[in-house]
């Protein structure tokens, strides 16, 4: 028979085993656990993050920073965080909403608490916009509730079918809870080629009068993209609630990339792959893009969406 004192002793090291073995340090240290409440994002490494992967974009890196500090560091937001990225390709957008995301929840994309969103992928056919309102809904119910900090990144907004995008409306919105879940610690992000014309005219206008690029200001953008995407048939927030009840926090602008800034992309590619930079091969590459104007030449028309592919070719150089 064991006696009293080999029993206690052996259940007492079974429950201290236990208890270290489930506190949250050491569980979340092997299985990806929600943010606690009082976790703020680490603002030096988000700065550093877009300072060193995304380029040419003065505005986008200025707003984004600041609103997503400003909504972390808020222990009671009275609503979700919601930015509407707008740009044509290759400019960073998908670049900044996956800094971000890993900011938030470091296996970013990879985390079970990011969910992304493809408007040709999740919400396919014109026909089935009630369906698509109920399942989103009942996602992002789900999800919210199983953690309070999680991100939705909505890609190809232009490509969204008109209607689907209103279904969030209520979870955006100024109430406290929603059939008993908050949604206030919740950032959604929108992904749009839509108002790209708007910018890269503005962009030119600046160009053309002589002025800097960093010279242009938030002001001078925004109003005109909240605007022409409630206005564009092309676009999934046309005629959007969200947008009628002023719940997108901030429309950023991405601006046309320039070649030095394409360069930047070669640079920080090559050295991602490990390689020497070699200067003849960034200058290679950048002068395979093609750029716009057709007389001034001065904005890459695809950002630097190909400059993977394009550096591969001279892999062997």
């Amino acid at each position: 028979a064991l006696e009293p004192l080999s029993v206690g002793l052996a259940i007492g090291v079974a429950s201290a085993l236990t208890g270290f073995l489930s506190h949250p340090r050491f569980y979340c240290s092997y299985v990806e656990c929600c943010p606690r409440a009082e976790q703020r994002l680490n603002a030096t490494a988000l700065k550093a993050q877009l300072d060193n992967r995304l380029f040419g974009q003065h505005l986008a890196k200025d707003v984004v920073l600041k609103a997503v500090l400003g909504f972390s560091n808020n222990p009671s937001p009275k609503k979700p965080l919601m930015l509407s990225l707008h740009g044509w390709a290759g400019t960073g957008k998908n670049f900044l909403s996956q800094i971000l995301a890993e900011q938030v929840h470091p296996a970013g994309l990879r985390s079970k608490f990011v969910h992304l969103f493809l408007a040709t992928l999740h919400f396919p056919h014109h026909d089935q916009v009630k369906l698509y309102k109920e399942q989103l809904q009942n996602w992002i119910r789900g999800n919210v509730s199983a953690c309070p900090s999680s991100v939705f990144i909505f890609d190809e907004m232009d490509k969204m079918h008109p209607g689907v995008i209103d279904a969030i409306k209520p979870f955006l919105d100024y109430y406290e809870e929603v059939d008993g879940v908050s949604y206030r610690k919740a950032i959604f992000i929108f992904l749009s080629n839509a108002g790209g014309d708007l910018i890269n005219k503005a962009a030119l206008d600046f160009w053309t009068s002589g002025k800097r690029r960093e010279d242009i200001q938030l002001k001078d953008l925004e109003p005109l993209l909240s605007v022409g995407v409630f206005n564009n048939k092309n676009s999934g927030l046309w005629h959007s609630s969200i947008i009628d009840r002023n719940l997108i926090d901030y429309f950023v602008p991405f601006l046309p990339l320039e070649q030095s800034h394409v360069k930047m992309c070669v640079r920080a590619e090559m050295t991602a792959r490990g390689y020497a930079v070699d200067e003849k091969i960034v200058q290679a590459v950048a002068d395979e893009m093609t750029y716009f104007p057709k007389e001034q030449k001065i904005y890459s028309d695809k950002g630097c969406k190909t400059v993977q592919a394009k550096l591969d070719i001279h892999e062997d150089l």
